[in-house]
């Protein structure tokens, strides 16, 4: 009976609303057009940095990059709306417990196209995307640089996800279709989560594990293919196409320049 009321009262635990990681950053996307010119970029942002850096940050990147000077605006406004959203939650209770979930990753960067699925112990506070991403690149012998953060990126969006619908209040999350369109990160919704982590507890008689099935061996076996220049040029131009016609459907909506920023 102890055992049993110890995980009734795990899977009911509860706290205040905050990334279910050992740092509070949250991740930051843009996709931003100006005049033809358009500017792509994922990166994490710690939520208790004065808003003031910001402006600071976007002016060197934008002269790192050597952008214009009229995306700064753009850039700015979407940084703040995305660390607006996320500071709307704070202060509610969030649900915590005995969660692990599954995660999948279907990521392409420059020549580096890697898919993997996993399973995350959101309850784990501890947790760290940016060391996990780095020891998987490591394992799976992963060149690019630019993987690895990536990789963390989408870990963060999933788990942020997760985080914003465990909410108690049960308030809708603010989160358009426009924002998760294009997600290199698979994300299951909070039913079928619970149907996840309630399959793995019977599995061991109420006791999570992370141990596979040996038949299960080849379906979580990860994939990694390194892209040739031409199918490189092939996927870009499919892309491309593919976001003139959003950013068409989008302009009749919104009007103006095409500033959005979404969710990966």
């Amino acid at each position: 009976m102890k055992g049993s009321q110890g995980i009734n009262n795990a899977q009911n635990a509860s706290i205040k609303f905050r990334m279910p990681t050992s740092e509070n950053l949250i991740p930051i996307r843009l996709d931003i057009e100006i005049d033809g010119l358009r500017l792509k970029d994922a990166f994490t942002w710690n939520v208790n940095d004065p808003d003031s850096e910001i402006h600071v940050f976007v002016r060197r990147t934008i002269k790192d990059l050597k952008y214009p000077g009229t995306f700064i605006t753009p850039i700015v406004q979407s940084i703040q709306a995305q660390l607006a959203e996320f500071r709307s939650f704070e202060g509610q209770e969030m649900n915590t417990g005995q969660k692990v979930l599954p995660l999948k990753l279907d990521l392409r960067v420059n020549k580096t196209v890697i898919k993997d699925q996993f399973l995350w112990d959101v309850n784990n506070l501890e947790s760290d995307p940016e060391y996990f991403a780095r020891v998987l690149c490591k394992d799976l012998e992963i060149e690019d640089r630019e993987v690895g953060p990536a990789i963390a990126v989408a870990i963060r969006e999933h788990l942020y996800e997760f985080a914003i619908q465990n909410v108690t209040s049960g308030r809708e999350s603010r989160i358009s279709k426009k924002a998760r369109r294009d997600r290199g990160v698979d994300f299951t919704p909070t039913s079928k989560v619970g149907v996840a982590a309630f399959d793995l507890m019977k599995r061991v008689g109420n006791k999570i594990s992370v141990l596979r099935r040996r038949r299960e061996w080849d379906f979580y076996e990860p994939v990694v293919n390194v892209l040739s220049n031409e199918e490189v040029e092939a996927l870009d131009a499919r892309e491309e196409r593919n976001a003139r016609l959003k950013r068409k459907l989008d302009d009749k909506d919104d009007g103006g320049y095409s500033m959005r920023y979404m969710r990966v």
